[in-house]
């Protein structure tokens, strides 16, 4: 079994430091504390920022092949700590281990990715002469890191959500501080102890554990040029507002709904709709939540679903059949716990699940809740999901932007016209045909409308978010 330290540090400027061990992070499952991590303070952030700022030059004038060579070096790191990354995970976030190791894979296809975009910034060269005044002028144009940057990264993809952040930051050449979540920053921590084994300028990375009430310079320090935030859109949106000037990008929450059309393979849709709702014990933004059923296979398929969440295995996240883990948090739990109740007083059914212990909630379906139930209207982010039934797929399109989210949405069907009125009238970030809306792939652009965020994550999609448009005129002589 892979073992852990008990003690770790954050990076500042590039360099482990040790000045405290006041973080506290527990194991999950059992509630323990796990290990202990150095917190920041406010004078520590602001010399992180101020690192940052001294180094955006050096970072700006390396050559995309030596950027690209950093990035080459934490894959190969990757790999060789893979075992220690997963198990990480699986104790810090509860994440059952084959979810941890593949959420691994995933943190090293996109720092793989980034290398391969990094020697790919490209600009292009412009027709000026488009009238007669413009007769004798060239332009060409080409992208520049924006500075530093400032990330803000969630506790349910500590490794990879963490990952889109600072890999193209270090593919285009923006020195960034990062603030990992505090219920999981060990991932991050050794993402920094490895970008720490190279040349990057010093002053390129801080990896900076925070309380959120210590973090406000993350937000509103004005020597910082962007701001990537992933997590809850109440704190995102708020954010946003106290951010003045600076760009912002936001990865925020959903509610995502699937539709099941009549034609579907059912076995098939069946097998991806559990994944989609209780991988990771729903904690996650695209998790499905709600599943529309054609009518003329409603009963079949909710039994079925039905009967496969019978058979999850829930328990320690360490044993390798296990599927339902912990959710981060106690208080999670209760909070879910309370809106299945709410669901079943307004009249919703409950089908299975709904019991709780501690952190451990069951993998719960419900159906015929009302449309004004919090399970539906808002965010669950654990392994729950409401069934219900349509007979027109124009009225389930309608019902899937019948929320104030729109981050990504599935559609198990076999017809092409469909799939097209899928992708041109929901009014998500992103419709996903014959899949759970669960599923992403790490070079693909990734957000929300709505209150599911602004801009794109995906590596050469962010990297466009941190850099700029500069322009070069030239008249001719």
């Amino acid at each position: 079994m892979t073992t852990l330290k008990s003690v770790y540090p954050l990076y500042l400027n590039n360099e482990a430091q040790q000045p405290n061990t006041d973080l506290e992070v527990t194991d999950k499952f059992t509630g323990e504390v796990a290990f202990r991590v150095a917190q920041a303070d406010a004078a520590t952030i602001d010399a992180g920022i101020a690192g940052a700022v001294e180094a955006s030059e050096a970072m700006a004038a390396m050559p995309s092949y030596e950027r690209q060579n950093v990035l080459n070096h934490c894959v190969t790191r990757f790999k060789e700590r893979a075992d220690e990354l997963a198990y990480a995970l699986c104790i810090e976030a509860g994440k059952p281990i084959k979810d941890s190791e593949g959420e691994v894979s995933r943190l090293i296809d996109t720092f793989r990715i980034a290398a391969e975009e990094s020697v790919r910034m490209t600009g292009e060269v412009q027709t000026m002469d488009i009238s007669p005044r413009a007769k004798g002028y060239r332009g060409m144009w080409k992208r520049v890191p924006i500075g530093p940057c400032s990330f803000i990264s969630p506790f349910n993809f500590p490794l990879n959500l963490a990952a889109h952040k600072i890999a193209p930051a270090i593919a285009v050449g923006c020195p960034f501080v990062m603030k990992p979540a505090s219920r999981t920053p060990l991932g991050a921590i050794i993402m920094g102890e490895i970008l720490s084994e190279t040349d990057l300028p010093k002053g390129a990375f801080s990896i900076l554990p925070a309380s959120r009430d210590g973090a406000d310079l993350f937000t509103t320090d004005d020597r910082l040029k962007l701001l990537s935030f992933t997590g809850s859109p109440d704190v995102g949106w708020d954010l946003k507002a106290r951010c003045a000037k600076k760009k912002v990008v936001l990865e925020l929450g959903g509610n995502a709904a699937v539709i099941v059309d009549a034609d579907a393979n059912l076995e098939d849709a069946m097998e991806r709709v559990i994944f989609g709702a209780f991988y990771q014990s729903g904690q996650s933004c695209i998790g499905v939540q709600r599943i529309l059923i054609h009518a003329d296979v409603y009963d079949r398929f909710r039994d079925m679903l039905v009967a496969k969440t019978a058979t999850l295995i829930a328990g320690d996240p360490k044993d390798r059949d296990t599927f339902i883990g912990p959710m981060i948090h106690e208080k999670e739990a209760s909070r879910l716990d309370g809106w299945i109740q709410e669901a079943v007083a307004k009249g919703g059914t409950l089908l299975c699940g709904g019991k709780r212990d501690g952190a451990m909630l069951e993998a719960t379906l419900l159906e015929n809740v009302p449309h004004d139930a919090k399970i539906v209207t808002e965010e669950a982010f654990g392994p729950v999901a409401v069934l219900s039934k349509f007979s027109d797929f124009k009225a389930a399109m309608a019902e899937v932007n019948n929320s104030k989210f729109g981050l990504q949405a599935g559609v198990f069907t076999r017809d092409l016209f469909k799939m097209f009125d899928c992708w041109d009238h929901l009014d998500v970030g992103g419709v996903v045909i014959n899949d759970v809306p669960s599923f992403r792939i790490d070079n693909m652009p990734y957000g929300g409308v709505k209150d599911s965020g602004l801009g794109r994550e995906g590596i050469r999609f962010a990297m466009e978010d941190m850099t700029e448009i500069r322009n070069l005129l030239i008249r001719g002589g």
